[in-house]
């Protein structure tokens, strides 16, 4: 970690110290939207890490980004600052200048793109997208989109569209938006090849649920290690029983797999997008996230669940995230895919990535 990830990391935390509280996370999920926390991110600076200072970033790389995606997954941070990043990502992909407007993206399989019929000076638009996280309170959306020229890459301003209101199980906005022939002006078109950029969306926001749910568990083990300190039953604190001992081992070690894959998948997106270290990852932090939820609520038993504990902010997270951008088995359908193309011999490069050098006997 370079010092100037430390320091990033330091300031970032006492953000979401200060600006994501229990408070804050409750009335998200009512329908508030968290401005302190997301205006002082932007003043700090985080909201377009990893971005060239020549397009409107602050420079640094995707490992600073994910470090920050991390701590906003250990503190529940209600706001779209995943989404945030992966649009300014496949923006400054293809040589526009980014901002720290409030953005929104998403994914699902049976995505379709919308329509765009230009009109004069502006764009006639048409269709549906679901699940979009926080539609509500973003400013712009970036989708894929269709045209007479052929598929694009579009920055949509959602103030014209309709939105329908919706949540996950961890009570963050997942809206409909809907346009139906609403003309827009200074929509931005951007020619692409559609398969590689839905493959960077689906890439890209696997890798951002990884980072943001080892943060989560990070937490979680936290949550749990400090109960069962202050915790007593028979005269003595719950951790010093071997049950619960043997439980917090478990539980510690389920997310050092998912910190372990998830640093992986971090280290290989910086060298190539659609690394296989990425679809690993999800799929081993997803069975993390199942694995440690159902061990925290066994050792907090009860009181993990009321609304007054912060356990849940957690763990429904865990639950809501790990459908998102792939489930283990879309994930695992990937790899199958891959393994099927290997020639003979390929399975251990690509297992380890070393590569097979020995030399053939008789060469």
């Amino acid at each position: 970690m370079s010092d100037i990830q430390e320091m990033i990391i330091e300031s970032t935390t006492k953000i979401m110290e200060k600006y994501s509280t229990k408070d804050v996370i409750n009335k998200a999920e009512n329908g508030i939207w968290a401005g302190g926390l997301w205006r002082k991110l932007v003043d700090s600076g985080v909201i377009t890490v990893a971005i060239p200072e020549g397009l409107g970033g602050n420079g640094g790389d995707f490992s600073d980004a994910l470090s920050i995606l991390h701590l906003a997954g250990k503190y529940s941070a209600p706001i779209p600052l995943a989404e945030t990043y992966i649009a300014n990502w496949l923006l400054s992909g293809i040589g526009e200048p980014v901002t720290d407007e409030i953005l929104t993206v998403f994914y699902t399989k049976d995505m379709q793109p919308l329509q765009f019929k230009k009109s004069g000076n502006g764009w006639i638009v048409s269709g549906k997208a679901k699940n979009v996280p926080w539609a509500r309170f973003a400013q712009k959306l970036l989708v894929f989109g269709e045209t007479t020229a052929g598929p694009t890459l579009s920055l949509v301003k959602l103030e014209k569209a309709e939105i329908i209101h919706g949540q996950n199980l961890a009570g963050e906005a997942r809206d409909v938006v809907i346009f139906e022939n609403v003309f827009i002006e200074d929509c931005k078109q951007f020619e692409v090849n559609q398969d590689e950029q839905v493959k960077k969306v689906l890439y890209s926001g696997a890798l951002t649920r990884c980072a943001m749910m080892a943060g989560a568990l990070e937490n979680i083990l936290n949550l749990t290690i400090n109960h069962t300190s202050e915790r007593s039953q028979f005269g003595r604190p719950i951790h010093r029983f071997q049950a619960i001992q043997q439980q917090l081992a478990l539980l510690a070690g389920e997310v050092a797999a998912a910190s372990v894959a998830t640093n992986c998948a971090v280290e290989s997106y910086n060298k190539g997008k659609f690394s296989k270290e990425i679809a690993f990852a999800k799929i081993r932090v997803n069975e993390a996230a199942g694995k440690a939820n159902q061990i925290a609520h066994q050792v907090l038993a009860a009181i993990g669940f009321t609304y007054e504990h912060t356990l849940h902010h957690s763990t429904r997270r865990l639950w809501s995230w790990r459908d998102e951008f792939g489930t283990e088995s879309d994930w695992e359908q990937i790899v199958t895919e891959e393994l099927i193309k290997l020639q003979k011999n390929q399975l251990w490069s690509m297992i380890t990535c070393v590569e097979d050098n020995r030399k053939k006997v008789g060469k």
